[in-house]
């Protein structure tokens, strides 16, 4: 058994597990952690507890402290910057006549980085765009290319049904949805009717 403290990102469903060391964190409380992108800062979805060691992936990484003012004014300060970063990425998209969608700009916790995530119908090379970027932040950037489904967790909404889109409220992961499902439970094959925000078939159908 290991002691474990779950933690949840932004843009993520997932909890990851991390070891808490001697800190009580309760949850909901914000943390910084280190990652396989420097420090971030997450929240506390799982407060410290003993886990099975079959149901973790070794080495774990550690807490490196609770979230203090001064990491919540950064945070804020970043949200600000990445506002700025989309506008002025989606200029240089234009400029460069790329055939694709921005959906967020967000910077690491330490400005170390930029994340660009986009959506779009094919392969892009946007090698000129990320030396523009670069040129203008003088950061590392990085652009990455996601799926419709992937668009509407990292933007959120509300279904059909009312509530929160499910990718962004508990879906750890995407899971394949057929016709074959909405046919086994008698649904209407309308369309309009068994499709999602995204357009692909909801996934509650699974």
């Amino acid at each position: 058994m290991t002691k474990i403290v779950g933690v949840r990102f932004r843009n993520a469903v997932k909890a990851y597990y991390f070891d808490p060391g001697a800190l009580d964190i309760p949850k909901g409380t914000g943390v910084i952690v280190e990652t396989a992108r420097g420090l971030e800062y997450g929240v506390c979805v799982i407060a410290p507890t003993m886990l099975d060691d079959s149901k973790i992936v070794q080495p774990l990484r550690r807490i490196v402290r609770i979230a203090g003012e001064q990491d919540i004014k950064s945070m804020e300060g970043n949200a600000q910057k990445e506002q700025r970063a989309m506008l002025i990425c989606r200029q240089k998209v234009e400029k460069h006549g790329l055939e694709m969608k921005l959906i967020r700009a967000e910077y690491s916790f330490d400005n170390s980085k930029i994340l660009f995530y986009f959506t779009a119908e094919g392969r892009v090379d946007f090698r000129e765009l990320v030396k523009d970027l670069a040129s203008e932040f003088h950061t590392r950037i990085e652009l990455r290319q996601i799926g419709v489904r992937d668009e509407s967790r990292i933007i959120g909404g509300i279904g059909i049904c009312g509530k929160t889109f499910c990718c962004a409220s508990f879906l750890d992961e995407f899971c394949p949805v057929s016709i074959k499902m909405a046919k086994e439970q008698n649904l209407a094959l309308n369309p309009v009717k068994i499709s999602g925000a995204c357009g692909r078939l909801m996934c509650c159908l699974n």
